[in-house]
């Protein structure tokens, strides 16, 4: 539990009781921490208005089968948003919290921004790609349990005592070490033709693979970095030693998404595509913007999003925002990939059953810096709830319209002084970098069958932004047939 002040705050997050409960949602919330006074605080919310009774085990991973009838799973999704301040991380940083990994999901969503400063030469030059490496191998080693990246190669590099080996190579090398399935085979549609002949309205690609070619992904260079990095290679496990996967991973200047998933459930991936859109600078260059994923996990499509809107606390400075969000939903378009005329593509994100949207949206709370820190002391949440721009402008119907959001029981998560846990501005010597404390980190979903179990923020000093994480149970369609691809 945590307890939260305006000055020196301290939040400890509870062990993971949102998964070790059989019902999340409809439970009282508690908090607990220190103030000021090194006095634990507690504070409880009142039950919320739905329940659901769902299973909180890892569902592809129990011995029981989770297909019923009507040939449905039941799989979880992991989702983490992280902005990490332009600050690459070193080999003694730990994400199994943030990962929750003693709690295993099915799929890993992971979404970083400013994993670069964002300066002119990563801006308008060449992206940096060694911080996205580095991640890639602190978050294997949290799901995976190994200390370095399995690069093939004639030479080998040991681990020095158990430790985490940050690899010198390319993103390309990297991530093609961490999957345990061809990326043309997850991007490709072989799907049987005997589908489109029997329902050519319902499956959405009937063309073999041979009609697929590279030029027709050519736009989902998901794995592109400059080349300027030696290579060092490591040892290779065998492929049965990883339990989890590296799907897709892409990097936008400073934004950076990743997707994971249990080994034994991409099998079942495929028609993947990734798109970018820039809304930085000349409101086209990639220092804000949206990285956005689409797959088809067995019959059922999946958009994943992590987005890095504008920045600013003035007055007016959401409807930039909600601009942004505008603009990516109507510029986001993913590459057709089969060449059937009758086939249904899905293009656009709303397109998609399942769309989770993750990222630093940047919507601050709409009070003065002295009101926010009097209802942070005060630990008046649904007041300094009703205040979020983003709350506001989701009711008004300007933007988010057919989204949801968790309610939010964590303090504001941004923006923090340099390792510690007071705001920036509470002292003399953060007072210059001061801003009104916001909760800028959110995760927001559309679809049905989608039940979210938590929502919270981690502690971690490494970033003036404390992560958020969600967990969700969702519903996904599975072959009739039982073959492996749709």
């Amino acid at each position: 539990m945590i307890g939260v002040g305006f000055s020196g705050m301290t939040l400890m997050n509870q062990d993971r009781t949102n998964q070790q409960t059989s019902s999340l949602i409809g439970k009282i919330l508690s908090v607990k921490g220190r103030n000021q006074s090194n006095k634990e605080v507690e504070v409880s919310f009142g039950p919320s208005e739905v329940q659901y009774d769902l299973p909180l085990q890892p569902l592809l991973s129990r011995g029981e089968s989770t297909k019923a009838a009507s040939e449905n799973l039941s799989i979880r999704v992991f989702v983490a948003t992280w902005n990490v301040g332009g600050k690459s991380p070193d080999s003694k940083l730990n994400l199994d919290d943030i990962l929750q990994v003693r709690e295993e999901s099915d799929i890993y969503v992971l979404g970083f921004q400013e994993i670069v400063p964002l300066n002119a030469g990563n801006v308008l030059v060449i992206e940096d790609n060694e911080p996205a490496v580095k991640w890639l191998a602190l978050i294997n080693q949290s799901l995976n349990k190994a200390n370095y990246v399995p690069l093939r190669g004639p030479k080998s590099i040991a681990s020095p005592g158990g430790s985490l080996v940050f690899p010198k190579t390319s993103l390309r090398k990297a991530s093609k070490a961490l999957r345990t399935e061809n990326k043309r085979r997850l991007k490709s549609c072989n799907c049987p033709t005997h589908l489109e002949r029997k329902n050519s309205k319902e499956f959405c690609f009937g063309c073999p693979q041979s009609q697929t070619n590279e030029n027709d992904i050519s736009s989902e260079d998901d794995e592109y970095c400059s080349s300027n990095f030696s290579v060092g290679t490591m040892p290779t496990p065998a492929a049965n030693s990883m339990k989890y996967s590296l799907v897709a991973s892409k990097q936008m200047v400073g934004i950076f998404l990743t997707v994971w998933m249990r080994k034994e459930l991409v099998q079942h991936v495929s028609h993947m595509r990734i798109s970018c859109v820039g809304r930085g600078i000349l409101g086209c260059l990639g220092n804000k913007g949206c990285i956005s994923v689409s797959m088809l996990v067995h019959k059922t499509s999946f958009c994943f999003l992590c987005s890095h809107l504008a920045s600013g606390e003035k007055e007016g400075d959401e409807l930039r925002r909600n601009s942004d969000v505008i603009e990516i939903l109507r510029n986001t378009q993913f590459p057709r990939i089969c060449k059937s005329s009758r086939s249904r593509v899905l293009e656009r994100i709303l397109d998609h059953d399942r769309v989770i949207w993750l990222g630093d949206l940047n919507y601050r709370i709409a009070l003065s810096y002295s009101d926010t820190g009097k209802l942070l002391k005060e630990k008046a949440w649904d007041a300094l709830y009703n205040n979020d721009q983003l709350k506001i402008e989701r009711e008004s119907g300007r933007v988010f319209n057919g989204w949801k959001e968790g309610k939010i029981y964590f303090a504001p998560t941004y923006k923090y002084s340099l390792n510690s846990d007071i705001y920036a501005g509470e002292t003399v010597e953060t007072k210059s970098k001061r801003r009104t404390p916001a909760w800028c980190d959110r995760i927001l979903w559309r679809g049905s069958d989608m039940y979210q179990l938590s929502y919270e923020r981690k502690e971690s000093r490494f970033s003036d932004h404390r992560p958020v994480c969600s967990m969700f149970v969702v519903r996904v369609e599975a072959m009739e047939d039982g073959s492996k691809r749709r």
